[in-house]
C-alpha cells in the first residue's frame, strides 16, 4: 500500500508539472512574439528625420515674397526638407552674434559692401566656403550645368573669387545694370540733344544752367561706386580697373586714373546746389526727386530707382530714360557697371550639400520666373529676358548692353583691415570725398593723392599677410 501510494503521488506530481509546463509555454511564446513585433511596429511609426536648411538674408528692395515661394517649391521637390528663412532689414546686425555663438546659417544672402559689412568681414577672415563645385552641378530638371546657365563674366570677378586663387566662394544673384537715369521726355521733344560723349555732357551742363536746371545730382556718395568703376573701365579698360581694384599704386597714379578724377571734378561744377545737404539716408529721395521735377538732368542709380519713386510726383510728360556713362571719346566704349548681389555658404554650416543643391536650383527657369514675378529682380542667367514683356520697363534697363554699352563688373579685392584707412565705404576716401569736391572743400588733386596713399597702405598690408 505504501509503495502504491508513493507511486500514485509521483504520477500526480509528474502530471501536474506537465500540465503547468503545457499551460505556460504558449504564454511565454506569445510574449516573445509580441516583444519581437513591438520594435518593428514602433519603427514603422517613426517618420524619416527632417533636414532643415537655414537661409538668412537681407529683406531689401526686392522684398521677401520670392524667397517664400522658392522655399515652398524646393521643399515640394525635396521631401523631408524644411527651409527656415530669416530675412530682415538689419540682417548683418542679427547674424553677427549668432555666428559668434556658432548658430550659423547654411546659406547667407548678403552682398559685398552691404551695410554692416558682415560679408566683407567673413571674406577677410576667410570664413566662407569654396563652392566652385556648384558651377559643375546640374540645374534641376534642365540637363545643363550651372556654369553654362549663368551669363558669362559673372563668376570671374573679384567679388565672386575674392582671393584670386581661381576658386569661387560667392555666387551671383539679382543683377542690376547701373548708369544714368533721366527724363526721356526732355530729349525726345528736342529741348536738349542727348550727349554721347563726356565733352557733350559737360557742354549740356552749360546749356541747362542757362535754363536754371542742373546737369547732375546723386542720391548719396555711395552711388559713386558703380559710377567710378564704369568710368575707370572707360578711361583705361579692364586692365586698369583690375589693377586699381588690387590697390596697385601705378594704376591710381596713371594718367588714365587722373582723367577719371578730373572728369568727376568737372561734373561737380554742374551738380545741383542742394545735393550734398540731402545726400544722406534721410534725404537721398529728395535728390532723386530733382530728376522727377526737371531740376536736374541726370542721376546715377540702379534699376530699383523707378520702383523706389513710383508714388512720387513728377513733371508733366515725364518718362524714365536710362543710359550707360557717356564715352570718353566718340571712338571708344561706353560702360555700364552691373551691380549684382551674392549668396554663399559660411564656414560652420551644417547642411552644406543641401545648400549647394538649393544654389543650383536658384539658376533654374522656374526659380528665375518666381524671382522676376514676385521680387521684380532678375537672375544673371542666359535667356532671362523671355520673362519680360515688351512694355515692361525692365526691357529699358536690361537692353543697355544690347545698345552697345559694355558691362563692367567686380570690385575691390579682399584685403586685411588697415587702422585709420577707409578707402571703399560710402563714406570712405574714394567715394565719400565727392561731397567735399562738390562743396569745394577739397581739390581733385587732394582727393586723388589721398586715394593713392590709402591704396599703398592697403597693398602693403596685403603683401605682409
Amino acid at each position: 500500500m505504501k509503495k502504491l501510494l508513493t507511486l500514485l503521488i509521483s504520477v500526480c506530481l509528474i502530471t501536474s508539472l506537465a500540465a503547468c509546463s503545457s499551460n505556460t509555454k504558449p504564454t511565454t511564446s506569445e510574449n516573445e512574439k509580441q516583444e519581437k513585433q513591438k520594435p518593428q511596429k514602433q519603427q514603422k511609426a517613426q517618420k524619416p528625420q527632417e533636414k532643415v536648411l537655414k537661409i538668412a538674408g537681407l529683406n531689401g528692395g526686392y522684398g521677401v515674397e520670392h524667397w517664400k515661394e522658392l522655399a515652398s517649391k524646393f521643399e515640394a521637390a525635396n521631401p523631408g526638407v524644411k527651409i527656415e528663412l530669416t530675412l530682415e532689414k538689419n540682417i548683418a546686425e542679427i547674424l553677427r552674434p549668432q555666428i559668434q555663438a556658432r548658430n550659423i546659417p547654411d546659406i547667407i544672402y548678403l552682398a559685398v559692401g552691404s551695410e554692416g559689412k558682415l560679408t566683407d568681414t567673413l571674406i577677410k577672415e576667410k570664413a566662407i566656403q569654396d563652392i566652385t563645385d556648384v558651377l559643375d552641378m546640374e540645374v534641376p530638371n534642365e540637363g545643363i550645368k550651372v556654369k553654362d546657365k549663368i551669363v558669362p563674366g559673372f563668376t570671374d570677378t573679384l567679388i565672386t573669387n575674392p582671393y584670386g586663387d581661381g576658386k569661387t566662394y560667392l555666387v551671383p544673384l539679382f543683377y542690376s545694370p547701373c548708369g544714368l537715369f533721366y527724363n526721356k521726355d526732355l530729349f525726345e521733344e528736342g529741348k536738349y540733344k542727348f550727349p554721347e560723349t563726356w565733352d557733350e555732357l559737360l557742354a549740356l551742363g552749360e546749356t541747362a544752367k542757362s535754363d536754371g536746371i542742373s546737369l547732375f545730382t546723386y542720391p548719396t556718395t555711395g552711388y559713386f561706386d558703380a559710377f567710378f568703376y564704369a568710368l575707370l573701365n572707360e578711361v583705361g579698360g579692364a586692365n586698369l580697373f583690375n589693377e586699381a581694384m588690387n590697390y596697385e599704386e601705378e594704376a591710381w597714379t596713371s594718367k588714365e586714373a587722373t582723367k577719371a578724377f578730373e572728369l568727376i571734378g568737372e561734373l561737380a561744377k554742374y551738380t545741383h546746389p542742394d545735393t550734398v545737404s540731402q545726400a544722406n539716408k534721410e534725404g537721398f529721395t529728395k535728390n532723386q526727386q530733382l530728376i522727377l521735377d526737371n531740376k536736374a538732368l541726370f542721376i546715377p542709380n540702379g534699376t530699383w530707382l523707378p520702383g523706389e519713386m513710383k508714388d512720387a510726383p513728377r513733371a508733366d510728360g515725364f518718362k524714365w530714360g536710362f543710359t550707360a556713362l557717356p564715352k570718353v571719346k566718340a571712338d571708344q566704349d561706353a560702360y555700364s557697371y552691373t551691380f549684382f548681389e551674392q549668396m554663399y555658404i559660411p564656414e560652420g554650416a551644417k547642411e552644406v550639400d543641401l545648400a549647394k543643391k538649393f544654389m543650383a536650383y536658384m539658376y533654374s527657369d522656374e526659380a528665375a520666373k518666381i524671382i522676376f514675378e514676385k521680387g521684380h529682380a532678375v537672375q544673371p542667367i542666359i535667356g532671362v529676358s523671355k520673362f519680360m514683356q515688351d512694355e515692361d520697363q525692365n526691357k529699358l534697363f536690361y537692353s543697355v548692353y544690347d545698345n552697345g554699352a559694355k558691362a563692367a563688373m567686380g570690385g575691390f579685392a579682399a584685403a586685411p583691415p588697415v587702422e585709420g584707412v577707409d578707402l571703399t565705404s560710402s563714406e570712405g576716401i574714394l567715394f565719400g570725398t565727392v561731397n567735399s569736391i562738390v562743396t569745394k572743400n577739397k581739390t581733385v588733386e587732394q582727393w586723388q593723392k589721398e586715394v593713392i596713399e590709402a591704396a599703398v597702405k592697403i597693398r602693403k598690408a596685403m603683401k605682409s599677410e
